[in-house]
């Protein structure tokens, strides 16, 4: 018996190596027992392969930036909103979206290499200590805060912490040329979605939405209560340049104009299962009037309300053909603090059109479409959008919407010619709020006499301002006839320096008067309005 075990024990060592062999070589260099006996010969190829990297290759590399690059091309063969969020992006990312951050509650500029105010937040923990506009914040602590070297991100790494924690800020004030110390407690400070709002006329408020985030319905709610309390029958909620945001967000912003019962959208996902979501009976500003603004940068969130109401014979859209996002995203965590936003579904408004527009042609054709817009003419007149039958859809009442490629405005407003379009962009580049920053750190006294109702009512731009103004810019190789836009040059900047001593609502009211969308609702909304400070509406015809 025991040489009959003596020829057995070979045959199974030599088995146990095999097996040994088979599994070494499926192996990771991290696989955990349970995997031991699983394989994904996909999955297990660029996992072996970033192994390989990490432990064989010639030269030390960086597998966590492969990796990267890699994860994001393969989003980009997905679709052009599944996107990868690195773990140095996330906490600005979730910021942003949650609405606030903990800090001392300033705006500034790195100004010839100091940290100058601008404003401080009204009611934040740097405005209950004292700090005002134009004040120098020299030291954070032991932390110094002044020299070139130093980034808006840096700063702002020194300047945030934990709720509740103080820090210690050396500031110099140059109105009496004094250095003083203050100390700060650090606080939640908002991050503002809605970005303005005021009477546009007895009636009719104005609600600027930048983007949906969490506080973004609480933020809406405060600030229509304050426009009804103020006499607000008519709303025009101003969703430009609105790149969207959270679904849910948008569901509660449209239940507020909807009646109970009324679709507002419903999604399909891979399996082809829908979802309906629905108005409830909370709506605060159901059966009034209400214009909603959009152009081409509106997208997402901010369409799905823009079609939400079109498509039940709500409010009036006004503008120009928004982006054309019909894609609904989740975040999904990836296990290193990154994640991943991934498609998982798409929406479709009350009628049942999508519109999503096309991305079969990959993501740089995606994009090179909507820059087209610029160049085809529907920029300029409605009659060059190009839309298909196939995608014609009925609302309850009989008007005719279109699905494919974003929200076509019941009424269109084309853009400004490339002059006021450049007025425009001396907002958008910076060159105003900096000029205006330059302007008023030399003369703050001359503003201190002012309320901001006088300040609305009777300050002007003289020609004094102007003329720096214009040096500014040419300085900057800014290039146009300025003369013949004087006007408009003028209004924004006395927006931009009613922003800096009063705030968004101040710089959104006094700039509504060269806005050519706004001055078309009045018009829509009054036939017989005529402006007296613009002729904007005589463009649109």
């Amino acid at each position: 018996m025991k040489r009959k075990y003596s020829y057995i024990w070979p045959t199974i060592i030599a088995a146990a190596v095999a097996i040994g062999i088979f599994i070494g070589g499926k192996l990771h260099f991290t696989d955990s027992p349970e995997k031991l006996f699983t394989t994904n010969s996909k999955k297990d190829k660029l996992n072996r392969l970033i192994d390989y990297i990490d432990y064989e290759y010639v030269d030390e590399i960086d597998t966590d930036s492969i990796v990267d690059i890699t994860v994001n091309q393969i989003l980009e063969k997905l679709d052009p909103h599944s996107v990868y969020i690195p773990k140095n992006e996330m906490g600005r990312i979730s910021e942003n979206m949650k609405g606030d951050f903990v800090g001392i509650g300033v705006n500034f500029y790195p100004y010839n290499d100091t940290i100058a105010v601008i404003r401080t937040i009204p009611k934040g923990p740097s405005f209950l200590k004292g700090i005002k506009a134009g004040d120098r914040i020299l030291m954070a602590g032991t932390d110094t805060l002044f020299g070139k070297s130093l980034n808006n991100e840096t700063i702002v790494g020194k300047l945030k912490g934990e709720k509740g924690s103080s820090v210690k800020l050396q500031v110099y004030r140059k109105s009496n040329d004094k250095t003083f110390t203050v100390n700060v407690k650090r606080d939640v400070v908002p991050i503002k979605s809605v970005e303005a709002f005021y009477m546009m006329t007895d009636d009719m408020g104005y609600i600027k939405i930048n983007r949906f985030a969490e506080s973004t319905y609480k933020e809406f709610k405060a600030a229509l209560s304050k426009l009804r309390k103020q006499g607000a029958e008519k709303l025009t909620l101003d969703l430009r340049d609105n790149p969207g945001g959270y679904l849910g967000v948008a569901e509660q912003l449209a239940d507020e104009f909807l009646e109970d019962g009324k679709l507002i959208l419903f999604t399909k996902n891979k399996k082809g299962k829908i979802d309906k979501m629905y108005a409830t009976e909370k709506g605060s500003f159901e059966d009034k009037p209400i214009y909603v603004l959009i152009n081409e940068r509106s997208a997402s969130a901010s369409e799905i309300i823009a079609g939400a109401l079109q498509d039940n014979d709500i409010g009036t859209i006004v503008g120009r053909r928004s982006f054309g996002k019909g894609l609904v995203q989740r975040e999904m965590e990836l296990g290193d603090g990154s994640a991943v936003r991934l498609t998982v579904s798409r929406y479709y408004t009350p009628t049942g059109r999508s519109i999503q527009k096309s991305y079969e042609n990959g993501t740089q054709d995606y994009y090179q479409k909507f820059t087209e817009r610029y160049h085809n003419g529907e920029m300029i007149s409605v009659d060059s959008i190009k839309v298909a039958d196939s995608l014609k859809f009925v609302t309850p009442q009989g008007k005719v919407v279109y699905g494919g490629g974003g929200i076509i405005p019941d009424v269109f407003v084309p853009i400004g010619t490339n002059e006021e379009e450049a007025v425009e962009s001396m907002e958008s580049i910076g060159w105003l709020s900096r000029f205006v920053f330059e302007h008023l750190d030399g003369n703050r006294n001359q503003y201190s006499g002012y309320s901001e109702k006088q300040f609305v009512e009777e300050f002007t731009v003289d020609d004094i301002l102007f003329e720096s103004f214009v040096d500014y810019l040419i300085q900057r190789n800014m290039k146009m006839d300025f003369y013949d836009y004087q006007r408009p040059i003028k209004t924004y900047l006395k927006a931009a320096l009613a922003e800096q001593l009063f705030g968004a609502n101040t710089h959104a009211k006094i700039k509504s008067t060269e806005d050519a969308m706004l001055q078309e609702v009045l018009k829509l909304d009054n036939p017989a309005f005529i402006s007296e400070e613009s002729d904007a509406i005589e463009t649109i015809n």
